[in-house]
């Protein structure tokens, strides 16, 4: 009789907790799908997942849980497709470079990545770093430390001279040992095939290519292309046949063109857009991750005395302005655009003004908020997961203060995040 007793005990305190729900009361819904918004809505979330959204405020029975956020606009959680953890730019970066040792690197990438939870980024795709962004993702979905999650293309691939040559602008015997494949450096269809399998072999999930030179190596130019079409598609078949995108970074005009023929997914920055290269994208459906809060904030830097060397302050000025006209243009062209912000070349927690910046572009708000849950999940493959506020998606949530319909720069305003059904942040 005892024993019976308490298997019923455990019989019913599992199908208690099971049957516990979350009802979150908003007072204005953005489900990421819709054109319009909803007043006076509830969401109800079970076992990590969205349950489902009903109209009006419900409470559910005396166990379930209830958080009010009627005097808030509810979003989906947002999503990044463009973010550096590791790293955020300074003076010292340069040095900083040579003395961090990957531990160093490590702690900052997971307070880094704490920021981004808490603005409201529930994913990332992180586009490159040293490899301590593989595991700062499978530390943060093990929940040994908080942070977004993450889809990481490990360390990105370049050519010798290119965007990821960290040899870039040093004397030739500063480095015990000049990059290969293994560190991102390759040239050639052969070594970019290696390069893309190691990345695998790390455990990426998604490879990032560089068809351009970059504003921040210290390089002489950002704009030139350096790939080959062949080559760009060698490192596209084999990410292909491993399951892999191609994000590729890509200023010049030449660059992008060949990027885009060679089949990669999304062109990142395409500074430098001409009508080709529109059109181009257009046919092909590839997609733009525009960054474009990156390009005013190294334009605006670039003008501090001292805080970039000279050979960097003159590509920032150059190529920072350009990046907003490039994006007026594409999205009036009707490319596919996902929300991506190169944060790490500006403060973390201020991903919001890339909102504001894509409104400037012609972006109503609506669209730009969608930018950054329907289309930035369907960029990364994961539509099915998240991106909107639907029945069966993870119950990644967040709400901002005032209205961001009205008001875009309201989505610096978060104050309330849930991620996976767990709240991170309440600021009731």
């Amino acid at each position: 009789m005892k024993y019976t007793v308490i298997l019923l005990y455990f019989f019913f305190a599992s199908q208690y907790a099971f049957s516990q729900k979350t009802y979150i009361q908003c007072g204005k819904l953005i489900d990421g799908v819709s054109k319009t918004s909803y007043n006076e809505m509830t969401i109800i979330v079970e076992d990590k997942k969205i349950f489902s959204i009903q109209p009006g405020y419900l409470s559910g029975d005396k166990n379930d849980h209830i958080i009010s956020l009627r005097n808030k606009t509810v979003l989906p959680g947002l999503i990044d497709c463009h973010v550096h953890v590791e790293a955020e730019i300074t003076k010292t970066s340069e040095l900083d470079a040579l003395r961090l040792e990957d531990a160093d690197v490590a702690y900052i990438a997971a307070a880094n990545a704490k920021k981004l939870l808490l603005a409201g980024f529930t994913t990332v795709r992180d586009l490159g770093g040293t490899g301590v962004n593989v595991s700062l993702r499978n530390a943060i979905e093990s929940g040994l430390t908080d942070g977004p999650r993450i889809y990481t293309a490990g360390r990105a691939i370049s050519s010798s001279g290119g965007h990821m040559d960290y040899t870039d602008g040093f004397r030739h015997d500063v480095f015990a040992h000049q990059p290969d494949p293994a560190m991102g450096v390759a040239d050639g269809e052969a070594e970019i095939v290696k390069a893309v399998r190691l990345q695998y072999k790390q455990g990426v999930d998604v490879i990032k290519l560089a068809s351009t030179g970059g504003v921040l190596d210290l390089s002489n130019n950002g704009e030139g292309a350096q790939y080959t079409t062949d080559e760009i598609k060698a490192a596209v078949q084999t990410a292909k046949d491993y399951g892999l995108k191609v994000a590729c970074h890509a200023h010049g005009s030449e660059g992008i063109k060949r990027a885009i023929l060679a089949g990669v997914t999304s062109i990142e920055h395409g500074t430098f857009m001409d009508e080709e290269c529109l059109a181009l994208a257009k046919k092909h459906g590839t997609w733009l991750v525009p960054t474009l809060t990156a390009g005013h904030s190294v334009a605006d830097s670039a003008k501090v005395p001292g805080f970039f060397l000279p050979i960097v302050a003159r590509k920032a000025l150059a190529i920072g302005p350009q990046l907003q006209k490039s994006f007026r243009n594409a999205y009036k062209t009707g490319i596919r655009i996902a929300f991506g912000t190169d944060v790490g070349v500006f403060p973390y927690g201020k991903n919001y003004l890339e909102f504001y910046y894509m409104t400037l572009g012609g972006m109503s708000p609506m669209e730009a908020l969608q930018s950054a849950t329907t289309s930035a999940a369907e960029l990364l493959g994961i539509n099915d997961k998240t991106g909107s506020i639907a029945p069966g998606k993870l119950a990644d949530i967040v709400a901002v203060d005032g209205n961001p319909l009205v008001d875009i720069l309201d989505m610096s305003k978060v104050s309330f995040v849930m991620k996976d059904g767990k709240i991170y942040r309440n600021d009731r």
